[in-house]
């Protein structure tokens, strides 16, 4: 078992003044190394290591690919890219997204958890939805210990909330809080257990070989649960439904991943897509009809032109419905849903 501490920590919106108060306060000769995922755009370059260099005494970058880790460094995944641990050195992937997000949190806690186990913290901090919570799982059954930060302290607490409620976690603190538990979590370092069973190892080998860009059904991504009536957001393959712990997760044969709450969200933003198609072949139809029905009066055909009129005005009053149904469509979550019925 690789002896080298890792602190692996996740967050999205609202994260980065979180990170800049965590690395302000790491001393410098902090013991483990610090991998970082922050949801970023995929297109544009990532500013976050010039924004968090400097700010404490620990160096910030981006990692290369095959780079090796070391005590008092921070990585940083690039985007469109998993950052994923691969023994004494970190990898750099185009595996399929998970909620949507490349890179992923699940992915490098997953990974973490399967080759480093007790030598872990995993850290969740300020996001929407519930990405790292699975990976956060998977930490704390291998033995490593989960720090969450403090719902009322993160200005977006869903994933603290979602951590929390599914994962034993070991410490809720406040940003200000973080650096000096981890500092003396990690000169620590108690060591637990592996908890998982035959089948959850199997689950976390498959995902972290998904991750790394393995093809996902050589791997046996079918066999981690049963059929279900649903297709994946992103490629449309059919996926399939298992459980861990509480969480409802979904997986495709091309390895995409979802929660049942992500999956949710991108399901309804592909309704109000595929509203917004429907409202665009309507009113082609529209504008082609108009001109057959213009063309049929420029040559006399004068029923042939009140035919197209008539029928522009039964379509016409179509395209008002499906343009408030895609006005009106609302992109969900779980915990959304779950929200409002506690409000009525």
């Amino acid at each position: 078992m690789p002896q080298l501490p890792l602190v692996v920590v996740g967050a999205s919106a609202g994260g980065i003044p979180v990170l800049k108060t965590l690395l302000s306060r790491l001393p410098r000769d902090f013991p483990a190394a610090v991998l970082i995922v922050l949801h970023v755009a995929r297109d544009f370059p990532s500013l976050l290591p010039d924004i968090l260099d400097g700010v404490g005494p620990l160096p910030v970058r981006h990692p290369l690919d095959g780079e090796s880790m070391q005590p008092g460094q921070v990585y940083v995944a690039p985007p469109d890219h998993h950052l994923i641990v691969e023994d004494d050195h970190v990898a750099l992937t185009k595996g399929p997204k998970e909620n949507h997000a490349r890179p992923s949190i699940n992915a490098l806690f997953r990974s973490a958890a399967y080759l480093y186990g007790p030598s872990v913290i995993g850290v969740v901090l300020s996001g929407m939805l519930d990405d790292g919570v699975s990976g956060l799982y998977a930490i704390k059954r291998r033995g490593g210990q989960a720090v969450v930060q403090s719902p009322q302290d993160a200005e977006f607490n869903a994933m603290p909330l979602n951590a929390l409620q599914e994962v034993e976690v070991d410490y809720v603190v406040a940003a200000q809080d973080m650096a000096p538990l981890l500092t003396a979590l990690v000169r620590e370092m108690p060591g637990g257990q592996n908890r998982m069973d035959e089948r959850e190892n199997q689950r976390l080998e498959i995902e972290v070989g998904i991750a790394r860009g393995e093809n996902a059904l050589q791997l046996g991504v079918t066999e981690l649960g049963a059929p279900s009536l649903l297709t994946c957001p992103e490629c449309h393959g059919a996926l399939v439904q298992f459980k861990e712990a509480g969480i409802l997760r979904f997986r495709c044969h091309t390895g995409h991943g979802y929660s049942g709450s992500s999956l949710l969200s991108e399901i309804t933003l592909e309704l109000e897509n595929k509203a917004y198609e429907t409202l665009r072949v309507l009113e082609e139809s529209l504008i082609l009809m108009k001109r057959l029905g213009e063309l049929c009066e420029q040559r006399g055909d004068l029923v042939g032109a009140e035919a197209f009129y008539n029928k522009i005005r039964k379509v016409g009053e179509r395209t008002a419905t499906i343009q408030a149904l895609a006005q009106g469509t609302e992109r969900l979550s779980g915990q959304q849903v779950e929200m409002r019925a506690s409000d009525d």
